[in-house]
Protein backbone atom coordinates (compact mmCIF):
# COMPACT_ATOMS: atom_id res chain seq x y z
CA UNK A 1 0.00 0.00 0.00
CA UNK A 2 1.50 3.35 -1.07
CA UNK A 3 -0.75 5.56 0.99
CA UNK A 4 1.92 7.65 2.73
CA UNK A 5 4.70 7.74 0.11
CA UNK A 6 3.55 10.83 -1.73
CA UNK A 7 3.09 8.87 -4.97
CA UNK A 8 -0.20 8.51 -6.81
CA UNK A 9 -2.07 5.22 -6.68
CA UNK A 10 -3.53 3.96 -9.95
CA UNK A 11 -7.01 2.55 -9.37
CA UNK A 12 -6.79 0.72 -12.70
CA UNK A 13 -3.61 -1.05 -11.55
CA UNK A 14 -5.11 -1.73 -8.14
CA UNK A 15 -8.16 -3.35 -9.73
CA UNK A 16 -6.12 -5.49 -12.11
CA UNK A 17 -3.97 -6.77 -9.22
CA UNK A 18 -6.66 -9.17 -7.93
CA UNK A 19 -9.59 -11.22 -9.21
CA UNK A 20 -11.51 -12.18 -6.06
CA UNK A 21 -15.11 -10.97 -5.87
CA UNK A 22 -16.57 -9.32 -2.76
CA UNK A 23 -13.05 -9.17 -1.30
CA UNK A 24 -12.01 -5.51 -0.96
CA UNK A 25 -8.44 -4.23 -1.15
CA UNK A 26 -7.29 -1.24 0.88
CA UNK A 27 -5.65 1.22 -1.52
CA UNK A 28 -4.94 3.96 1.03
CA UNK A 29 -6.05 5.43 4.34
CA UNK A 30 -7.44 8.88 5.07
CA UNK A 31 -7.25 9.69 8.78
CA UNK A 32 -8.95 6.68 10.39
CA UNK A 33 -10.74 5.57 7.20
CA UNK A 34 -9.85 2.88 4.66
CA UNK A 35 -10.30 3.63 0.98
CA UNK A 36 -11.16 0.22 -0.45
CA UNK A 37 -11.74 -1.07 -3.98
CA UNK A 38 -13.59 -4.25 -4.80
CA UNK A 39 -14.83 -6.27 -7.73
CA UNK A 40 -18.38 -7.47 -7.24
CA UNK A 41 -20.90 -9.63 -9.08
CA UNK A 42 -24.02 -11.40 -7.86
CA UNK A 43 -25.42 -10.84 -4.38
CA UNK A 44 -23.65 -9.88 -1.18
CA UNK A 45 -25.52 -10.54 2.08
CA UNK A 46 -28.08 -8.57 4.08
CA UNK A 47 -26.11 -6.78 6.77
CA UNK A 48 -25.98 -3.65 8.90
CA UNK A 49 -23.22 -1.41 10.24
CA UNK A 50 -24.60 -0.14 13.56
CA UNK A 51 -22.11 2.67 14.15
CA UNK A 52 -20.94 3.88 10.75
CA UNK A 53 -22.23 5.03 7.39
CA UNK A 54 -20.95 3.20 4.29
CA UNK A 55 -19.95 5.19 1.20
CA UNK A 56 -20.01 3.62 -2.28
CA UNK A 57 -18.63 4.97 -5.58
CA UNK A 58 -19.15 2.92 -8.74
CA UNK A 59 -16.00 2.90 -10.87
CA UNK A 60 -17.20 0.46 -13.55
CA UNK A 61 -20.51 -1.29 -14.16
CA UNK A 62 -23.69 -0.82 -12.14
CA UNK A 63 -24.40 -1.52 -8.47
CA UNK A 64 -27.81 -2.07 -6.88
CA UNK A 65 -28.22 -1.65 -3.13
CA UNK A 66 -31.37 -3.02 -1.52
CA UNK A 67 -32.30 -1.17 1.67
CA UNK A 68 -34.63 -2.08 4.52
CA UNK A 69 -35.87 1.20 5.96
CA UNK A 70 -38.67 2.10 8.38
CA UNK A 71 -40.92 2.95 5.40
CA UNK A 72 -40.18 -0.42 3.76
CA UNK A 73 -37.76 -1.92 1.28
CA UNK A 74 -36.36 -0.06 -1.71
CA UNK A 75 -33.44 -0.45 -4.09
CA UNK A 76 -31.10 2.28 -5.28
CA UNK A 77 -29.34 1.82 -8.62
CA UNK A 78 -25.88 3.30 -9.02
CA UNK A 79 -24.49 3.58 -12.55
CA UNK A 80 -20.80 4.24 -13.24
CA UNK A 81 -19.70 7.45 -11.54
CA UNK A 82 -22.56 7.50 -9.01
CA UNK A 83 -22.10 7.70 -5.25
CA UNK A 84 -24.39 6.66 -2.42
CA UNK A 85 -24.07 6.55 1.36
CA UNK A 86 -25.92 3.87 3.31
CA UNK A 87 -26.78 5.47 6.68
CA UNK A 88 -25.54 3.73 9.80
CA UNK A 89 -28.05 1.26 11.21
CA UNK A 90 -29.68 0.62 7.80
CA UNK A 91 -29.88 -3.00 6.73
CA UNK A 92 -28.67 -3.32 3.14
CA UNK A 93 -27.57 -5.83 0.50
CA UNK A 94 -25.45 -4.85 -2.50
CA UNK A 95 -25.99 -6.67 -5.81
CA UNK A 96 -24.44 -6.47 -9.28
CA UNK A 97 -25.88 -8.28 -12.31
CA UNK A 98 -22.48 -8.21 -14.04
CA UNK A 99 -18.89 -7.55 -13.02
CA UNK A 100 -18.71 -4.14 -11.31
CA UNK A 101 -15.85 -2.24 -9.66
CA UNK A 102 -16.57 -0.11 -6.60
CA UNK A 103 -14.76 2.11 -4.13
CA UNK A 104 -15.82 2.34 -0.48
CA UNK A 105 -14.85 4.62 2.41
CA UNK A 106 -15.19 3.03 5.84
CA UNK A 107 -13.53 3.38 9.24
CA UNK A 108 -10.45 1.14 9.40
CA UNK A 109 -11.38 -2.23 10.84
CA UNK A 110 -14.98 -2.19 9.55
CA UNK A 111 -16.17 -5.68 8.58
CA UNK A 112 -17.51 -6.21 5.07
CA UNK A 113 -20.46 -8.08 6.58
CA UNK A 114 -21.26 -5.50 9.24
CA UNK A 115 -22.22 -6.01 12.85
CA UNK A 116 -25.28 -8.15 12.08
CA UNK A 117 -25.79 -10.23 8.96
CA UNK A 118 -27.52 -13.17 7.35
CA UNK A 119 -25.60 -16.39 6.77
CA UNK A 120 -22.46 -15.58 4.79
CA UNK A 121 -22.34 -17.34 1.40
CA UNK A 122 -19.04 -18.90 0.27
CA UNK A 123 -18.43 -16.22 -2.40
CA UNK A 124 -18.45 -13.35 0.14
CA UNK A 125 -15.19 -12.60 1.95
CA UNK A 126 -15.92 -11.58 5.56
CA UNK A 127 -12.94 -9.31 6.11
CA UNK A 128 -11.84 -5.88 7.28
CA UNK A 129 -10.09 -5.47 3.92
CA UNK A 130 -6.90 -6.88 2.46
CA UNK A 131 -3.74 -4.94 1.79
CA UNK A 132 -3.29 -4.14 -1.87
CA UNK A 133 -0.96 -6.72 -3.38
CA UNK A 134 -1.66 -9.25 -0.62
Amino acid sequence: MNDRTGRPISLDKALTSFDALWSPRIVTRVNDYDVRVAKVEGEHVWHVHEDTDEFFLVLEGELHIALREPAGERTVVLPRGAVFTVPRGTEHKPYAASRTAIMMFEPSGTSTVGDRHDEIPAHVDATTGHRLGA
